[in-house]
């Protein structure tokens, strides 16, 4: 394997250089003329590199930067040839592991036990990790002593999660949830404590344990349609169509955290009221409260006291957003906005990109990655950039429904919608990725902006709703969707990964015991070739009457005897 770092080609005309020689400046491939006593053309910067890759100094001489070295030990310079990218120091080889993408970073750690050394210890995998899924639930890897992890490794959690993400294309089990008397408005998954909140038409909150599928316990009604639901482990709140927001502050030793049943405690609850028309989103980050409404404005609360920090307007109603950072990403109507949740400024903003209103909004967790899902049933992948100030630029399209998208969820790399037509869409975003990263500097993803005619359909479409799915969620190799049925299904891929756990097991005992089998042959055919060889020997011996055949030492014994 190369690793070529391209620079450009220094030619100096004919009355500069006489020899007219063309000089390449490559740092780590020098290529440096066969014959003895040669003039080269270089610069002071290829002067100190070559100096430093054999550990001498070079000073600047008064001839200026574009001077004339004659070299005369061509030996010496040569044995830049056997140089490999081994022999460069480990902190040039991290940066050039720092621009390789993961499947070339494992890669280049089978090459020997240097590189894989460096390549599997690299930080790198932390921050591609980070980038595609966030911090991970169990905590991030610790060193213990002798710098020995006392659990996985950030490219041990990296290979496992890359490999839990394909099961979604495998078998999975249907679980049908029954507590609510009227249609379920929304679902939000809390992966990190394995639980389910759904809410509806019924004005109450259930929350359901997602492994054992039973519920836990359900609120007081609460006096209108919820349609909105965001949990952390400090804090619950919902949006009501009457225009509130209420809460619910986590408990210590509550294994389930939040006490949904209790009466109205102003300990461990609260409600406001500041929006004029129904609430239709919520969020949640570590310090503040989003929440968007029919009253065509986003507003900003903080979460210790509760207080309006800051209101986004819009020019139609608000039917999602998702903040990350210190920017927030909103829908309203049919336009997609970009703010600046800190100083209360639009950054961007598209107009039309839904034939109808754009209901459904889901983004990565670098904040890099939007989708959008609208009345038309299409669905739009956006990148947001930052060079030169904030824009969205569209990447992909979809069209897997023919109802309105009324929510999506996104976990790297699968992007789950869910539509009036009562189907849920799996697409696979791995192949939008460039397979190159352009520097070590700007950590940002890069897409390939394919024609829309060599974009592959979702991936999987999963069917079993005969009415509108109003909300869907992604968590723990598991789909969360509820609907009008008034039914909370969960679709369960555990299953898969199990069977894939096994096949890969199989898979790795039928590669060992065809190798065991192959060293056997092959030491079985060495072993007939030496024998095959001993007898061509003597076969030889006996046609061409050599001294060592038991013919000559008969007929020399008859004529002693003679």
């Amino acid at each position: 394997m190369e690793f070529e770092c391209q620079e450009s080609t220094t030619t100096f005309g004919k009355a500069d250089n006489p020899y007219e020689e063309h000089v390449d400046l490559n740092p780590i491939n020098c290529i440096i003329s066969q014959q003895k006593s040669s003039v080269i053309a270089v610069t002071e910067k290829a002067k100190n590199l070559i100096a430093k890759l054999n550990g001498k100094s070079v000073h600047s001489s008064s001839s200026g930067s574009r001077d004339l070295v004659l070299v005369d030990d061509i030996e010496n310079l040569s044995n830049l040839y056997l140089l490999s990218i081994t022999d460069l120091p480990p902190s040039l080889i991290s940066e050039i592991l720092n621009c390789l993408e993961p499947k070339d970073l494992g890669v280049v750690s089978c090459v020997n036990t240097y590189l894989y050394k460096l390549a599997a210890d690299h930080t790198v995998w932390k921050e591609y990790y980070c980038e595609r899924w966030g911090q991970p639930l169990g905590g991030s890897p610790v060193l213990g002593p002798g710098g020995v992890p006392d659990v996985k490794s950030w490219k041990e959690l990296f290979v496992e999660k890359e490999f839990r993400s394909r099961t979604f294309m495998g078998k999975y089990t249907l679980d049908s949830l029954f507590g609510h008397d009227e249609a379920v408005r929304t679902v939000f998954v809390l992966a990190s404590k394995k639980l389910v909140f759904t809410s509806g038409y019924d004005q109450t909150v259930r929350m359901w344990d997602m492994e054992k599928g039973i519920s836990i316990a359900s609120s007081r009604p609460l006096g209108c349609t919820i349609r909105a639901v965001a949990a952390d482990t400090r804090l619950l709140v919902v949006g009501g169509t009457d225009g509130f927001i209420h809460g619910w502050r986590a408990e210590e030793g509550n294994p389930h955290l939040f006490d949904i049943v209790a009466p109205q405690d102003e300990a461990r609850q609260f409600r406001i009221w500041e929006h004029e028309g129904p609430i239709t989103c919520v969020a949640l980050d570590f310090n503040r409260i989003y929440s968007g409404s029919w009253d065509m404005s986003i507003r900003i609360w903080d979460r210790a006291s509760v207080r309006c920090l800051n209101v986004l307007m819009h020019n139609d109603w608000v039917w999602s957003l998702t903040p990350h950072d210190t920017t927030v990403a909103s829908t309203a109507g049919s336009d997609v906005y970009l703010w600046d949740a800190v100083q209360g400024v639009k950054i961007a903003l598209m107009n039309g990109v839904h034939s109808g209103n754009s209901y459904s909004l889901a983004r990565s967790h670098a904040g890099k990655l939007l989708f959008t899902g609208g009345e038309d049933g299409t669905i739009h992948m956006f990148e947001i950039s930052a060079n030169g100030g904030h824009c969205l630029q569209k990447v992909a399209s979809w069209i897997p429904h023919t109802g309105p998208v009324y929510s999506l969820a996104f976990e790297f790399p699968w992007l789950v919608s869910a539509s009036g037509d009562g189907r849920l869409s799996l697409i696979d975003v791995r192949k939008l990725l460039k397979t190159t990263r352009p520097s070590s500097i700007e950590k940002a993803p890069k897409f390939n902006r394919l024609d829309q005619t060599s974009i592959e359909p979702p991936q999987r479409m999963l069917h079993g709703f005969g009415s509108n799915l109003f909300s869907v969620d992604i968590g723990l190799d598991r789909i969360v969707c509820g609907g009008e049925e008034g039914v909370v299904r969960i679709w369960n891929f555990s299953e898969a990964l199990e069977i894939e756990q096994r096949v890969r097991k199989l898979r790795g005992l039928r590669l060992e015991n065809r190798m065991r089998r192959r060293r056997l042959q092959f030491d079985m055919t060495s072993k007939t070739a030496r024998g095959e060889q001993c007898t061509v020997v003597a076969r030889k011996n006996q046609i061409t009457g050599d001294g060592i055949s038991w013919h000559n030492k008969r007929r020399v014994s008859g004529k002693l005897k003679a």
